[in-house]
């Protein structure tokens, strides 16, 4: 029975090779082979998946991936990257330091959060190589912790689940953003956003989601003129007048001249800031130091209750 067992790293670059140059012969020239040891690794691997990979015309035309290649380059490629991830942690440990921790971040944590948190990592535990994967996407978070791609994430909102450890650093209230001189004052009421030009991400992203949900369950409808990726990008347009905004504090610049910055009333219930793990995992060298770090970071710069249940 065919199996991919019989393949070894060697073979997949082959394929990657093949793929990537266009041809045996330039495949080989990247390896540093023969194009027969190519030819021959490509057929062990042919072996292996039980089928033809590649498309092998008569004549000068070059042999191309077929649908069982194209499948088998992507699993190939996924493979070995995460052999070239091995050897960069080995190698650490052959450099004499202690080890690599990855951790996933969103947006507003990674502009206000992260700072303060790598760098006191790295005054108290500088031999810790921290790398990390930033998407907005708060459910791919959770993903990438339980599946292992990383030790640790910042989270938003995530519900008691047993196969994480869930540590809250703090609650990050929501506030209304307006141009200079056009807010409401310090306190914006529901019917100041009526009917207004709202400004915010786009309506898939789990922070827009989260704030139209908080907004509707206010009495709120909100009608957006305007939708960007970036918060940034966001305030940048409420500065020249374009409308509103509803944003996460941690998100916000507060120091920015040309806005003003409210709170609503009834306020928002904010959302509840969380670094989790995977519960039955064993962490590499400096979880743990890097998770007191986040809780002690999260005290300085959160809310330690929460001020709202809309």
């Amino acid at each position: 029975m065919p199996t991919l067992r019989d393949s070894n790293p060697r073979h997949l670059a082959a394929l990657v090779a093949v793929a990537d140059a266009g041809s045996f012969g330039r495949a080989a020239e990247l390896l540093g082979f023969t194009q027969s040891a190519v030819s021959q690794q490509i057929a062990q691997l042919e072996r292996a998946a039980g089928q033809p990979l590649l498309d092998r015309p008569s004549g000068p035309r070059a042999a191309s991936l077929n649908a069982a290649g194209l499948a088998m380059v992507d699993y190939a490629r996924r493979s070995l990257a995460r052999i070239d991830r091995m050897d960069e942690q080995l190698d650490l440990m052959r450099r004499g330091l202690a080890g690599r921790l990855n951790v996933g971040t969103f947006q507003s944590a990674s502009a206000e959060l992260l700072p303060n948190v790598v760098g006191r990592m790295r005054r108290q535990v500088p031999d810790i190589d921290v790398r990390l994967d930033e998407t907005d996407d708060l459910a791919e978070l959770i993903r990438e912790v339980l599946d292992g791609d990383t030790d640790m994430a910042f989270t938003v909102d995530v519900e008691p689940d047993p196969r994480l450890r869930i540590d809250l650093l703090g609650f990050d209230p929501f506030v209304v953003v307006a141009p200079a001189g056009e807010g409401a004052g310090p306190i914006t009421s529901a019917s100041d956003l009526e009917g207004r030009a709202l400004i915010g991400q786009p309506h898939t992203e789990s922070v827009q989601t989260m704030i139209d949900r908080r907004l509707i369950g206010a009495g709120i409808d909100p009608d957006y003129s305007f939708r960007f990726q970036n918060n940034a990008a966001v305030q940048s347009m409420v500065r020249s007048g374009m409308g509103w905004a509803v944003m996460p504090s941690l998100a916000v610049d507060l120091d920015d001249p040309g806005v003003d910055i409210s709170v609503l009333h009834p306020p928002l219930r904010p959302r509840a800031i969380q670094l989790i793990s995977r519960a039955d995992r064993t962490l590499p060298a400096g979880a743990e130091q890097f998770a007191a770090i986040a809780i002690s970071v999260g005290a300085e710069l959160l809310r330690t209750a929460p001020a709202a249940d809309v």
